[in-house]
């Protein structure tokens, strides 16, 4: 389901995708606009890439590989069909040798040279609004100076009183989250229409995700003795009692890492596509997808800790093939050991653009 079509026959054809004019005039580009989309035969969608300018590949997160462009004729436009199953959100970006640029034809952005598209069933996200590629996401007021001794290095951890503030919410990899998806106001949205308890986002980015978001105890001693202790001092309302740490990828493996091994800090997670094949030896393989199932944290649950105190909350893309192996026994690991369980699939492959529904409905569900 990841197939470029055959070239176009005719101009014609781009009218099926709703465009007019040949391909290349003045008429055609004005009418232009986000990838189109229409039904495929057989199911699923197939969508309309368009480039205008020089030679370029359409490149995908995770889903596909790279798929190059077609040039119409001997004009300025280059496209591809591609072939997309249905429910499937997805950020893509236009490859031109070595550089990388966001589609200038679509509205919805992902940082300064990433796009979002989305099948017409996939599902809607509230609160999360269009943001170009060009505009400056807004930032918290209050940052934080974080010199970690047991980290070592410095860094600087944003944190935003979404309605107010209330319990906490430590999003790993949050630079992603302030400067690529505008989460502060996505959540200051869901929190205005009721959907969230008023909450405290602190924003913890990562230096070296595979040093510090594997499973050490590292990471986790520093946020209890170093960064807690300094936004209880920010001067933000914050209700460290009710820590929700919410992580994806190998974030989402850390913050699983961190109920099991740190339960008097971290009681409620919300993980998406927890790296949950990782092992000490996983990185160094050809495939690292290829080792026990569930990784290391599948062999710990299966120790059968008391888990009773702990909400955590599962999401995963319905299109990882190769994820949801290691996240359907961890997941049910962890109802057994005692923890209160939610498990859900996102429209989406291993892409924060189809993580951030969930990152807000599982928040809301950690509190509850």
């Amino acid at each position: 389901m990841r197939l470029v079509a055959a070239d176009m026959e005719d101009a014609d054809a781009f009218a099926g995708f709703g465009l007019p004019g040949a391909p290349g005039t003045d008429e055609f580009w004005a009418a232009a606009g986000a990838p189109a989309t229409k039904p495929a035969e057989g199911g699923g969608w197939t969508t309309l890439f368009l480039w205008r300018g020089s030679e370029a590949r359409v490149g995908f997160e995770s889903w596909s590989e790279p798929v190059p462009l077609r040039r119409w004729a001997d004009s300025d436009c280059w496209y591809a069909e591609v072939r997309m199953p249905g429910r499937l959100r997805v950020t893509y970006q236009f490859l031109v040798d070595d550089a990388a640029y966001a589609d200038p034809l679509n509205p919805a952005g992902a940082g300064g040279d990433r796009s979002i598209v989305a099948t017409p069933d996939a599902p809607e996200q509230p609160h999360w609004p269009l943001i170009g590629a060009d505009e400056v996401l807004p930032l918290p007021r209050t940052r934080i100076r974080w010199a970690s001794e047991r980290l070592g290095g410095r860094r600087t951890v944003r944190v935003h009183p979404a309605g107010g503030g209330g319990p906490v919410v430590l999003l790993l990899d949050g630079d992603d989250w302030l400067y690529l998806h505008p989460a502060m106001t996505a959540f200051d949205s869901a929190v205005a229409a009721g959907e969230l308890p008023p909450v405290t986002l602190v924003f913890l980015p990562a230096k070296d995700r595979e040093a510090e978001f594997t499973c050490r105890p590292e990471l986790w001693e520093a946020v209890r003795d170093e960064l807690l202790p300094l936004v209880a001092e920010s001067g933000v309302r914050a209700d460290l009692d009710r820590l929700v740490v919410a992580g994806q990828s190998l974030g989402g493996l850390s913050a699983v890492y961190a109920a099991l091994e740190f339960p008097d800090l971290v009681t409620r997670v919300a993980c998406q596509s927890g790296s949950f094949w990782w092992t000490p030896d996983a990185l160094g393989l050809a495939d690292p997808l290829g080792g026990p199932v569930g990784g290391t944290i599948a062999a710990r649950l299966r120790e059968r800790p008391d888990l009773s105190g702990l909400r955590v909350a599962f999401d995963v893309g319905e299109h990882e093939t190769r994820m949801l192996p290691h996240c359907e026994p961890t997941e049910t690991l962890a109802e057994r050991a005692g923890a209160t369980v939610r498990v859900s699939r996102s429209a989406s492959g291993h892409d924060r653009a189809g993580w951030r529904h969930a990152l807000l409905r599982d928040v809301a569900w950690a509190l509850a």
